[in-house]
């Protein structure tokens, strides 16, 4: 019979095998070596591959089943039939952890039946010890004090964290000639959190290659703090139970969201 499982402290567990496994290749030429391919399409550095076998060192120690979603190695089972999966991103902003910039995490997200049903969510800033947290229904917290989306409502006065390409960079400009700041730092995870804490006023990638791993545990967060995510159309943000799927995300306060999908899009110039 499957136990009561404690989330927060798991995830906290967690959190400290990682930091433990990774404190000495961050900063580091080795931290930035390609092993392989991972499950999502992208190269697994040797810093993402030391955070995913710590998370599963320690879930493996659990007395509980658990279907695992992971952006390196993909889908793992332990034991039998499951009741929860867990949707991780080993490290969420594996350059700035190379380059020894302090701005990358590590996403946990806990789901039920369906992966769209997440029942809670944390995000813990792996160089400062920062952690975002929430359960569904709860309200959201930072280092355990409640957070909530900011009050801005002049999207003039927005400051916004903008992610795009050379090829999409005129819709990145459409948002960025209407606020009043734009910030880029590297860790869509934590920059989503930051929305949810009031620090950002709201987030934009206008590339469409976010995946479940980089936004699952950060959309609960956001949306306990009074925020709003979603797709590039303004729809719900589904989460897809294919790591290779991609997806334009739009998130913020609330205050002024149609507005950024239309710059975002191009429909406002």
């Amino acid at each position: 019979m499957q136990r009561t499982i404690n989330f927060p402290a798991l995830s906290e567990r967690i959190a400290d095998a990682v930091h433990e496994a990774i404190r000495d290749l961050v900063g580091t030429s080795e931290a930035d070596r390609i092993l392989y391919m991972g499950a999502d399409g992208t190269p697994t550095k040797k810093i993402d591959d030391a955070s995913e076998k710590a998370i599963f060192e320690v879930l493996g120690q659990e007395q509980n089943p658990f279907r695992i979603i992971s952006e390196e190695a993909g889908e793992k089972i332990i034991g039998n039939d499951p009741g929860f999966t867990i949707i991780i991103d080993p490290i969420d902003g594996t350059y700035n952890a190379c380059s020894g910039i302090p701005f990358y995490g590590l996403s946990l997200a806990v789901a039920k039946n369906d992966l769209n049903d997440i029942c809670f969510g944390f995000v813990r800033n792996l160089a400062t010890g920062d952690t975002f947290y929430a359960e569904d229904g709860k309200g959201a917290y930072l280092n355990g004090n409640k957070i909530q989306v900011s009050e801005t409502s002049d999207i003039k006065r927005f400051c916004v964290s903008i992610y795009g390409y050379r090829t999409n960079i005129e819709d990145a400009a459409h948002i960025s000639k209407s606020v009043r700041r734009i910030r880029s730092l590297g860790s869509v995870a934590l920059e989503l959190c930051y929305v949810a804490a009031g620090k950002i006023d709201a987030l934009a990638d206008v590339r469409g290659t976010m995946r479940m791993t980089d936004v699952a545990a950060a959309k609960l967060i956001l949306e306990e703090a009074g925020g709003i995510i979603t797709d590039e159309l303004g729809g719900s943000l589904k989460l897809e139970d294919q790591l290779m799927n991609r997806v334009r995300v739009i998130a913020s306060n609330g205050q002024a969201h149609d507005r950024i999908l239309k710059l975002s899009t191009g429909i406002l110039k």
